[in-house]
C-alpha cells in the first residue's frame, strides 16, 4: 500500500505593510472620485480602489480606509456617484485626497439623477445605490447596486503607478 503525504502548508509569515504596498503599486488603477450629498452639502473623496464586482446584476465596489472622515458623510446618503477622473485633472484629484477642505469650492459640479454630485470634466459617472459594507482590515468594503451610467469624454484616464500619478497610452 503507498502512502501519500498531504503537502505542509507554509508557515504565513507577517506581511510588512510598506512592503505589501511597494508590491502592489506595481498594479496599475484609475483614479475616481467618490461623491454624495447629504441633504446639507456635498461631500466626496478620491479612490483607486474603485472595481466592477457585477455585470447582472450591476454592481460596483469600493473600499475607503476605516480613518476616512469623508465616508461616513457620503454614508449618511444611500446614493453615490463615482466620477471616473481624467488625465488633466491631477488637481481634482489632489483637491478631494485632501482632508478638512471645502472640496467643492473650487470645483464644478452638478446633482446627477440620483442626487448625488456629479463632478464636471470626467470620463465617466456611475451612480449607485449602496447595499453592503463589510470590514476588512484596516478599511471597508463597500458593494453598491449601479443605479445610472454615463461616458462624457474620450480621454485618457488619470491612473495611479507605483504611487505617481500619470496617463494610459496604448501600444501599437
Amino acid at each position: 500500500m503507498t502512502r501519500t503525504e498531504e503537502p505542509v502548508p507554509p508557515v504565513a509569515r507577517r506581511i510588512d505593510p510598506a512592503e505589501l504596498k511597494s508590491v502592489l503599486g506595481h498594479f496599475c488603477t484609475g483614479v475616481t472620485v467618490i461623491t454624495a450629498h447629504d441633504g446639507e452639502s456635498p461631500h466626496g473623496f478620491t479612490c483607486q480602489s474603485f472595481v466592477s464586482l457585477s455585470l447582472d446584476p450591476p454592481y460596483v465596489s469600493f473600499s475607503p480606509a476605516r480613518t476616512s472622515t469623508s465616508w461616513p458623510r457620503l454614508r449618511a446618503s444611500e446614493h453615490i456617484c463615482v466620477n471616473v477622473l481624467a488625465h488633466d485633472q491631477r488637481d481634482v484629484c489632489g483637491t478631494f485626497a485632501t482632508s478638512g477642505a471645502d472640496k467643492f469650492a473650487d470645483v464644478g459640479w452638478s446633482h446627477a439623477r440620483n442626487g448625488a454630485p456629479a463632478l464636471d470634466g470626467v470620463l465617466a459617472r456611475v451612480q449607485a445605490t449602496v447595499e453592503i459594507e463589510h470590514d476588512a482590515g484596516d478599511h471597508t468594503i463597500v458593494v453598491a447596486r449601479v443605479t445610472g451610467l454615463d461616458v462624457l469624454r474620450d480621454a485618457p484616464p488619470l491612473l495611479v503607478y507605483r504611487g505617481g500619478l500619470g496617463i494610459f497610452t496604448a501600444a501599437t
